[in-house]
């Protein structure tokens, strides 16, 4: 018996390896092809939102825009780069806050286009899907309500996030052909910055669009409310600010304290709106030479070295923008979310 058991040993041997690469096998299925709900909804709402005019429009348009500005950038760049300038280690970031020819830089058109993009990935994601019925349908299956909703917003912040680190990379390598020389880590690291800042920023609009989605029955509806919330904290915010700022200003001859006092009162109200919060953080990543972002007294200024300032500190000079950004984020997607479940969704 013993010759026996040593014949088969090879046998079992083989079989159990059989085994084990079926198992791997399975578990590599398994990991490319998740069986979770989740899952399956994101993957299914990014090939909608790919595969749609909307987004494809709306895309072209993005891109052309920000083509236009990196062109009038590379035109004008000598202008922008000086021998005495202390940002003069960081020119490569010029390109992103270049502007000229009467065309905006590139921030500029991520802030003025970005939360048009978030607007239109989100404005019907849920109404939409109650007018044609399909989301009694998909809710009647083993799928929790609220999986459903987050995989709303994961889509859409996907194909944002793939789009401005596209967008933004391809800024990035046609700047290196044009100018022949690469950016340094850290410029780098603070390009990579602007990146996930711009996908917080248009993440907001996503989430404002998907709560209006949520309260209104008709697309139209929703898509009208946002656009007006939109253009309120684009055109009309700051005419109000700037009629509040005229009519308590204080006179030529007030306390420079209290100047002061008056002027971070203005900023702050500008600082209500997303955009301003979003130009400030951008501003201050892209442009290490900003050392503050609101009036100085003459006691600050006084031995202040003219040199840009590292990633670490412009990071804690923006800590309060970002997290203002992703504390509205974070808001418009709670009210979207207790809204969604607290909503009647069977048909009537």
């Amino acid at each position: 018996m013993k010759w026996f058991n040593e014949l088969l040993l090879p046998l079992q041997a083989t079989r159990w390896q059989a085994v084990w690469s079926r198992v791997t096998e399975t578990r590599n299925d398994v990991a490319k092809n998740p069986t979770s709900p989740f899952w399956v909804i994101v993957r299914k709402e990014v090939s909608d939102h790919i595969h749609s005019w909307r987004l494809i429009i709306l895309m072209g348009v993005i891109v052309l825009a920000c083509l236009g500005s990196l062109i009038t950038g590379l035109l004008h760049f000598n202008d922008f780069v000086k021998v005495t300038d202390p940002e003069d280690a960081f020119f490569f970031l010029k390109l992103f806050s270049a502007s000229g020819s009467g065309l905006p830089s590139f921030v500029v058109f991520i802030s003025f286009l970005g939360p048009l993009l978030g607007i239109g990935l989100g404005f019907d994601s849920v109404n939409s899907e109650v007018s044609r019925g399909t989301m009694a349908r998909v809710l009647s299956q083993p799928i929790y309500r609220d999986q459903w909703l987050n995989a709303k917003f994961a889509a859409g912040l996907l194909v944002v996030a793939a789009l401005l680190s596209s967008l933004t990379l391809l800024f990035v390598g046609l700047g290196i052909l044009r100018i022949g020389i690469p950016p340094t880590p850290e410029e780098f690291l603070r390009i990579i910055l602007f990146i996930l800042v711009s996908i917080c920023y248009v993440g907001f609009w996503l989430n404002l669009s998907i709560l209006f989605s949520v309260k209104f029955r008709q697309a139209a509806t929703s898509a009208l409310a946002v656009i007006a919330v939109w253009l309120f904290f684009t055109v009309f915010y700051g005419i109000i600010v700037n009629l509040i700022a005229n009519a308590i200003a204080p006179s030529n001859f007030a306390h420079p304290q209290q100047i002061i006092q008056y002027q971070q009162f203005i900023t702050n109200l500008l600082r209500v709106v997303p955009s301003q919060l979003y130009s400030d953080a951008t501003t201050t990543l892209l442009m290490p030479s900003v050392r503050s972002l609101g009036p100085l007294s003459s006691e600050q200024v006084v031995g202040a070295l003219p040199s840009p300032l590292p990633l670490g500190q412009s990071m804690l000079l923006v800590w309060a923008q970002l997290t203002a950004l992703i504390a509205a984020t974070a808001a418009c997607f709670g009210l979207a979310y207790y809204s969604f479940m607290r909503r009647e969704i069977r048909s009537r």
